[in-house]
């Protein structure tokens, strides 16, 4: 039975991250933001409470905590400064995830294991120029050579902290003539001969954050690397996805959650025509949605994360969740700035900007919002299932 109660360990915890947002995040958000910086002593910081590993066993360097608490961390970190949030879905939720449920007990400490540590960041690279929503449509290629290896060509784009990673997760074709079902997986590693990354400037949002592209011509990578077998990449992709996916709906409750609380604090302190503005029924509409997105969106991500729990397949649940939280983020980062008039435009007078900002790629990346009204509409028609 669901049980929508926090245990003990699950409100220190929770304590705990707030107070690490509020004192380590929080205070230098705006100037990272502004200088586009991304801050490496916040990421050392989270990898030491833990933060890069929580859901991964402690045998491999993890936490070893669970998805419940996986959400407390996307919620809060998200609460600061979504560009860390975006590590942790990530490094966390698309890769090392990944590796936890497809990887070679070699392959886990190996790569898992450091990254579980905060030791090596890794990156996911799935999305090319061409091939975003139709995965099956990438063009990057896995030949396997006479000795074994793999020769890797191909050029990933929009890939999350690619230039500060050292692992990189890569979906290539190994037979490309078989569309999704030719998809295979494997770790590559930075330095890599043949292996280049670069960062794509001018992003609409998420300044602080490290977001790349890769380029890979002829690189070589031994049999060992391969994570499953051959053809399992889509497979393996559409999982990390699921993870992936969870934590972005978790980490957009900080988002609405932030926007209400400062909205609701501007609203009681700002009056015009001789009264709070609060006392105003459209400003009351506006703080009302965000209530109810915050608590619908929790109530998702919080079912999502109870069915991970007791091991239970939740693609349907995730998407829903996924693209409702997704959407009311960005409507709630849209009414805040409203509510806030000329100062929510501003980022020298608030964070709302850079909370609109950020809220926007969300509802593109990890499936835009699109693909998950299909894939819902899809599966409430027979058309097909999503949990298997």
């Amino acid at each position: 039975m669901l049980d929508l109660g926090l245990t003990r360990k699950q409100l220190a915890f929770q304590k705990q991250l707030r107070h690490f947002v509020d004192t380590e995040i929080l205070p230098v958000a705006r100037e990272n933001d502004l200088k586009h910086r991304v801050d490496r002593n916040i990421i050392a910081q989270m990898a030491k409470l833990g933060l890069l590993g929580v859901t991964i066993p402690k045998k491999y360097g993890g936490s070893g905590l669970d998805f419940v608490s996986l959400a407390i961390v996307a919620e809060e970190i998200e609460r600061g400064d979504a560009a860390f949030r975006t590590l942790l879905s990530v490094h966390l939720g698309l890769n090392s995830m990944a590796l936890l449920g497809f990887g070679t007990e070699q392959q886990k400490k190996k790569f898992l294991t450091p990254q579980a540590q905060g030791k090596v960041l890794a990156a996911f690279c799935l999305t090319e120029p061409d091939a975003g929503s139709d995965v099956a449509s990438m063009k990057s290629t896995a030949i396997r050579q006479a000795n074994g290896s793999y020769l890797l060509n191909g050029h990933k784009r929009w890939i999350g902290y690619a230039t500060m990673a050292g692992h990189l997760l890569v979906f290539a074709k190994t037979s490309p003539e078989a569309g999704h079902k030719g998809i295979s997986a494997f770790v590559l590693k930075q330095g890599m001969k043949g292996l280049d990354t670069r960062d794509i400037k001018n992003k609409l949002g998420l300044w602080s954050s490290s977001t790349g592209e890769i380029f890979m011509k002829n690189v070589e990578v031994p049999p060992a690397n391969l994570v499953g077998r051959e053809g399992e990449g889509f497979k393996i992709a559409m999982y990390a996805l699921d993870m992936g996916r969870f934590t972005v709906a978790a980490g957009a409750l900080g988002t609405i959650r932030a926007c209400l609380e400062h909205s609701v604090s501007y609203a009681k302190k700002r009056s015009t025509f001789g009264k709070e503005i609060g006392r105003n029924q459209f400003v009351q509409e506006m703080i009302a949605k965000m209530v109810l997105n915050l608590e619908t969106s929790r109530l998702l991500v919080w079912q999502v994360a109870w069915m991970k729990n007791q091991g239970k397949r939740d693609t349907r649940e995730v998407s829903l969740a996924k693209w409702h939280a997704t959407e009311a983020a960005f409507a709630a980062a849209n009414d805040a700035l409203q509510i806030h008039g000329n100062k929510g435009y501003s980022d020298d007078d608030s964070p709302i900007g850079r909370y609109f900002r950020n809220a926007r790629a969300p509802i593109i990346y990890e499936g835009t919002t699109q693909i998950h009204k299909m894939m819902q509409a899809e599966h409430a028609l027979g058309y097909r299932s999503l949990n298997g």
